[in-house]
């Protein structure tokens, strides 16, 4: 588990982990991907999720009833092969994740190495 330096985004975390283990452990492997990829990213609280920055907002990700959401600001730049990117909006796109599993399977990293 990777500690926040931002105490707003231990909160949420923490309150997360308090509703649910399988949420938590999504958003902690997306936040491990995203940091050991990205050493320098900032993050912090904003629109109810967590929002991530490199030279501007790359990146975000939101707790759902059913889901966690990892978004892309400028997804629709992204190189998507296997059209695993959702949305149909300007310029955002996204990936839900309903168990840790589908981290791997809906290929979180190859997408956050395109950030930046």
């Amino acid at each position: 588990m990777i500690n926040s330096s931002d105490q707003k985004v231990a909160d949420f975390l923490n309150d997360i982990r308090l509703f649910s283990e399988e949420k938590s452990a999504i958003l902690q492997r997306c936040r491990s991907l995203i940091f050991a990829i990205h050493p320098k990213i900032r993050e912090r609280m904003m629109y109810g999720g967590i929002m991530f920055s490199l030279n501007e907002d790359v990146a975000g990700i939101f707790a759902h009833e059913n889901h966690v959401s990892m978004e892309f600001g400028h997804g629709y730049l992204m190189n998507d092969p296997d059209k695993i990117l959702q949305g149909s909006g300007k310029f955002r796109r996204h990936i839900k994740f309903s168990t840790i599993e589908q981290i791997e399977q809906k290929r979180l990293q190859f997408f956050l190495q395109q950030l930046g």
